[in-house]
């Protein structure tokens, strides 16, 4: 991982060179460090490194000190997000350099917006996310809104290496130039219906609410305790799609799929009830993987509110914020493998304790 860090001095500072005093790489680095050991808001990254100079002067030049968390943030209104984003490929790569590649591994995209970057004067961020069945973070676009993410997943698929693998998106994400962009890297699709296809939707529910076709459908449940009651999960799966009026429009388009969610508690019943296209042939088990993979970037959204406190940060610049939810994606990233203790923790009791002791905990992570 140290030999990582030397990536961060190929950065391009555009800045004026008489009136710099602080090197881009080291601030940078530091809010990095700051990130993983608990740090969230500019000042509190400028305390931790005045707290931990010593420490950070091991791997780091800070020919003049420690820079001010004024200074620090308009580094990062500077810095490229694209140069951010190839740091972090190259942590991921190294992260997962040991892990053993599944037949069909599920990429999950996802938008989140940064709530505290917007005011009555600009939109919050809204950024579209890619992140696999573990949680990890891959890769991010911005966009303006929420409804530019039907243009900003084909420039964040792109980014991607997805052959082989299973994509899945919400609504939102299910269009027909979107499913020809993942066909063309040779990738399948389960994507989410809502009334945003046209009759598609409900031509689909029709069919299932069929008692007769539903019969012939492929079809798996999982039964299992949750928030205090008994949670049913059930997935039916068909091919015949001939009768499909709109089946020539979705490039690829192999079979449909319904999913069933019923939580039974203190007697009580509810249900929730989804619909879905899919590349995949005749396999309820795998349509099953991954309709409730998607899952996962609902609980990466939520540790980066919870863990991060990302809503709560009122960065108004909008590259620097991007830029922050970046090293925060990473961050996130070498919390889920490193260990600090002997029992297993959350999160957040991850970044707590690394806040605790930096010296110890960065060394043992930079060492890894």
């Amino acid at each position: 991982m140290k030999e990582i860090l030397k990536y961060l001095e190929t950065v391009t500072d555009n800045r004026q060179e008489k009136k710099v005093l602080h090197k881009m790489s080291d601030i940078i680095a530091i809010v990095f460090f700051a990130l993983l050991a608990n740090s969230d808001e500019w000042t509190e990254i400028e305390v931790f490194a005045k707290e931990h100079e010593q420490f950070l002067r091991g791997y780091l030049e800070l020919p003049y000190g420690i820079p001010s968390h004024d200074t620090i943030q308009r580094v990062f209104t500077m810095v490229s997000p694209e140069y951010l984003q190839k740091f972090k490929k190259l942590w991921n790569e190294m992260l997962n350099s040991g892990e053993g590649e599944k037949i069909k591994k599920l990429l999950c995209l996802d938008g989140k917006t940064q709530c505290g970057n917007g005011n009555k004067n600009q939109k919050a961020n809204h950024i579209v996310g890619a992140v696999d069945e573990n949680g990890f973070s891959l890769a991010e676009k911005l966009t303006d809104e929420k409804s530019n993410e039907i243009t900003a997943i084909p420039k964040l698929l792109d980014d991607l290496n997805i052959a082989g693998h299973i994509v899945t998106t919400d609504a939102m994400g299910t269009q027909t130039e979107i499913v020809k962009k993942i066909r063309k890297k040779r990738a399948d699709y389960v994507l989410a219906l809502k009334g945003n296809q046209g009759t598609l939707h409900e031509d689909v529910k029709l069919y299932f609410n069929e008692p007769d076709l539903l019969l012939k459908c492929a079809y798996t449940r999982t039964i299992e305790k949750a928030r205090g009651g008994v949670e049913k999960r059930e997935y039916w799966q068909t091919d015949d799609i001939g009768w499909l009026p709109q089946k020539k429009d979705w490039a690829g388009l192999n079979s449909i799929v319904m999913a069933r969610n019923t939580i039974i508690k203190d007697s009580t019943e509810t249900s929730e009830t989804r619909y879905f296209i899919s590349s995949l042939p005749l396999d309820v088990k795998e349509a099953a993987r991954a309709v409730r993979g998607h899952w996962i970037v609902e609980s990466h959204h939520w540790n980066l509110d919870v863990t991060f406190r990302e809503d709560d940060n009122r960065t108004l610049d909008k590259q620097a914020a991007f830029n922050l939810g970046i090293l925060k994606r990473l961050a996130l990233n070498v919390l889920k493998l490193v260990d600090v203790g002997k029992k297993p923790m959350s999160l957040k009791l991850k970044r707590f304790t690394i806040g605790t002791n930096p010296e110890k905990h960065l060394e043992n992570i930079l060492n890894m």
